[in-house]
């Protein structure tokens, strides 16, 4: 049996919206065998645009049955059944969401219309459901309700079953078929073309705008991971909603796949990607002489028109990494603001600072210090990120030129990387940014083995089995 399905809501996701009317359609295949239709008080204002989209007021819901009472009615026509609607996730997230509140798990098979008439009927120019219906010549009555929607849907479902000759909807719900979680815009065979290889992907709107980038080790199942759940949250919905076709960019290993994340993020500035937008790095270290001489470093918010000495995403990163400036260079606690008391120093006692804080240093001694450390922790070294490639003809090469991300790409397995000039000849540069310096600088520091120091190489020569590749 179908339980074919249409609801009218207050808004686009389950987790903060009511259902404003449920019908449901109990079909055998041939006639319909019962009906349920009733407007729902959500327990909530209907939104003015959607009072005027669907025609359900305040004042139409107002003594309509909250879902809780009848929502016993509504699990036991849905639970037994294949639940069907057009865009079948939508109803079933609101309706699952409800139910379970109301304490009801539902765990119906589900169909898509949607998705059945892609398949069955190729080449329309729309799959929306009033445009179906006029391709398909159907009348739909009382359209944007969910009596008169479920009614023509029923009508949709009849023609997918007559007409499906290779058996779409038998196979939609076999066990291991996607076809009940995919987005309804998008074809499965962008999800079977998928690798497992790690990479970045990419979500596309109806025109082909990018509007989710990500990255992933296994792009395949990081892809389906999205879609494996009835969420119901806004950005779940707004996926399923918007997503009408899938690409990505397979990458040797999950550094390339990160780098090339962030260098997408900036480019395109997709709608449904958030975190890296607003990836900035807001303090910074900066450096003045003060009255007595004494170069001073300091951590303050970027200004506009002064260059920091080094950047950081938050304060915790900047102390840190003053605290290893002042163990490492011997300099002064106070000098650098993480010591407020009058007189000297802590450090002066046990030897670690030499006394800048009272003047039994020289400036000219404690300066050169201070320049030192600048210069020494501001790395500007030029080294290659070397590691396995796509085939095993190739080594992936990530190059950092002068402390700057260049780019990445692949070179010949066999291939000596000494020449920065010739190595560039092989790699896509990309621009980098603070974020991937961090995951350079993090990689480095874990994984030594895989660095080639192009800087202090001179003639030494590549060997590949030392990088235990």
């Amino acid at each position: 049996m179908y339980a074919i399905v249409d609801i009218e809501t207050t808004g686009s996701y389950a987790s903060a919206n009511g259902i404003t009317e449920v019908a449901i359609y109990v079909f055998d295949g041939k006639q319909i065998i019962d009906k349920f239709e009733t407007l729902i008080n959500p327990g909530q204002p209907i939104p003015r645009y959607i009072q005027s989209f669907t025609g359900i007021t305040d004042e139409m819901v107002a003594s309509a049955p909250e879902f809780e009472k009848v929502a016993e009615k509504i699990f036991c026509l849905l639970n037994e059944n294949v639940f069907i609607a057009h865009n079948v996730n939508f109803d079933y997230s609101f309706l699952k969401s409800h139910l379970s509140r109301a304490g009801h798990e539902l765990r119906s098979k589900k169909l898509c219309t949607v998705r059945l008439s892609r398949k069955i009927f190729p080449g329309f120019p729309s799959y929306s459901l009033g445009n179906l219906c006029r391709c398909l010549e159907i009348n739909i009555n009382n359209r944007h309700r969910a009596g008169g929607d479920a009614e023509a849907t029923v009508k949709v479902f009849s023609k997918l079953l007559e007409n499906d000759k290779e058996d779409f909807i038998a196979k939609s719900l076999l066990r291991n078929s996607k076809e009940q979680c995919l987005p309804p815009n998008v074809p499965k065979q962008h999800f079977e073309i998928l690798p497992t290889t790690p990479g970045v992907y990419y979500f596309h709107d109806a025109k082909g705008k990018i509007i989710y980038v990500g990255k992933a080790i296994n792009i395949r199942n990081r892809v389906n991971s999205h879609f494996s759940n009835n969420s119901e949250s806004r950005q779940k919905q707004n996926f399923i909603t918007h997503i009408h076709s899938i690409s990505y960019k397979s990458c040797a290993t999950e550094l390339m796949a990160c780098i090339l994340e962030s260098v997408e993020i900036k480019k395109y500035w997709p709608k449904f990607n958030y975190s890296q937008k607003h990836w900035e790095d807001i303090f910074g270290i900066y450096t003045y002489e003060d009255r007595n001489g004494y170069l001073r470093l300091a951590i303050e918010k970027n200004k506009k028109n002064l260059k920091p000495v080094h950047t950081f995403h938050n304060l915790s990163e900047g102390y840190t990494w003053l605290r290893t400036v002042i163990e490492e260079y011997g300099l002064c606690a106070k000098l650098c603001f993480l010591e407020k008391a009058d007189g000297a120093c802590t450090g002066t006692a046990n030897g670690s600072c030499k006394g800048a804080c009272i003047k039994q240093e020289s400036k000219a001694a404690y300066n050169k210090r201070v320049e030192k450390a600048i210069t020494e922790m501001n790395d500007e070294t030029s080294y290659a990120i070397i590691d396995r490639g796509l085939e095993e003809t190739e080594l992936s090469c990530i190059l950092v030129d002068n402390g700057k991300f260049f780019g990445m790409g692949y070179l010949p397995s066999e291939y000596d990387p000494a020449n920065i000039d010739e190595i560039k000849t092989y790699l896509t540069s990309y621009r980098g940014n603070n974020y991937i310096r961090n995951l350079l600088t993090g990689h480095r520091e874990k994984f030594p083995s895989a660095i080639i120091n192009l800087t202090e190489r001179n003639n030494n020569k590549y060997v590949k089995k030392d990088l235990n590749l």
